[in-house]
């Protein structure tokens, strides 16, 4: 029940943040099993995810954990076999690592080892990328769980898409990771990525967006450029800024990283002949790395010119301010790609 919607419809505006608290209290009165759990979800969250949910529905079902990452997974693992519906919030994607082993050895393998008699419904929701924090909390989370399979890895750019994506990670019976980047909330306090796509028209009528099914932000005939969470917005940005040059970029935001649609990349790359792919985790392992080579396993004789990647050195995102600049891709980064790419390298 995907229906379209306008990238220029200015009805009703949200940001990122107020489009998933929309998607979750729909989704938790819309079926008694989902409920949230998390550190500080009582008064919001870091992001705000959740504010509000505990004055409609009440500490049975938003429930405040300790500082125990393994634990309260371990909790919603057990909540999900047992035919619940959890939503972890996390207060930032790198604490995940704590527990590693619930996810990966426990929980991502349950429908597969009991032969599709155990269901591990959860969706968690993880704010991730780099935002002035340092190391330890910029961490790309997608190219990290990328490699593990019975993981469902959600990337949303836009409030539209991530409210929709949102309640079909919620009624999906597999564990999904929802990826957001922390510059994409619009919570109070919070930086906001300058874009026209960043507070934008969320429809009040139920949706869905089906995952793994990509969406092309712009149409173009030139170049194919494939961004996805921050990176989007980036490209649309430029995009908009290559058209003053008469480069069309046809701009794909894949929505997911796992399952990917690579069929609507692949059907752009025959049409213009270019591709340029923008993630910003590091650049070796990434999805980036595994797309360009199902494009050229696939479509290689429909390439004009080599597959360019745009994404972040294989080094810790730095602390200071002008170092993280340097590290992690940028407007800039992505015109001289593009550029470079329409001239022949």
């Amino acid at each position: 029940m995907h229906k379209r919607t306008s990238l220029n419809n200015k009805k009703r505006e949200l940001t990122v943040v107020q489009a998933l608290r929309e998607a979750v209290r729909e989704e938790m009165r819309r079926d008694s099993e989902v409920f949230v759990l998390g550190e500080d979800i009582r008064i919001g969250g870091s992001f705000l995810f959740t504010l509000g949910l505990l004055d409609e529905f009440g500490p049975q079902r938003v429930l405040n954990t300790p500082i125990s990452e393994s634990g309260f997974v371990g909790l919603a693992i057990g909540a999900a076999i047992k035919g619940m519906r959890p939503i972890v919030d996390f207060q930032y994607s790198d604490f995940i690592f704590t527990a590693f082993d619930q996810i990966v050895q426990q929980g991502s393998k349950l429908r597969y080892m009991s032969g599709g008699q155990v269901q591990v419904p959860i969706v968690f929701q993880m704010p991730t990328g780099a935002s002035g924090r340092g190391a330890q909390h910029a961490n790309s989370m997608e190219s990290f769980f990328y490699h593990i399979p019975c993981i469902k890895i959600v990337s949303p750019a836009t409030p539209y898409d991530a409210k929709g994506l949102f309640k079909s990670a919620v009624r999906d019976d597999n564990m999904i990771l929802f990826c957001v980047h922390k510059h994409l909330y619009g919570s109070k306090g919070r930086n906001l990525v300058k874009s026209s796509l960043s507070v934008h028209h969320v429809p009040e009528e139920e949706y869905l967006i089906p995952l793994g099914k990509g969406d092309v932000k712009r149409v173009g005939r030139d170049v194919t450029l494939v961004a996805n969470s921050l990176m989007l917005h980036y490209a649309f940005n430029a995009s908009e800024k290559l058209m003053g040059e008469g480069i069309e970029v046809e701009l794909i935001d894949p929505r997911c990283i796992v399952p990917f649609d690579v069929e609507l990349v692949l059907e752009s790359v025959r049409k213009t002949g270019r591709l340029v792919i923008v993630e910003e985790s590091n650049e070796r392992g990434g999805w980036g790395a595994q797309l360009a080579a199902d494009v050229v396993a696939t479509s290689f004789e429909y390439l004009d010119a080599p597959i360019i990647r745009v994404a972040a050195p294989d080094v810790p995102v730095p602390f200071a301010p002008n170092l993280e600049k340097a590290v992690i891709p940028d407007e800039e980064r992505i015109l001289s790609a593009v550029r470079n790419l329409m001239q022949g390298m």
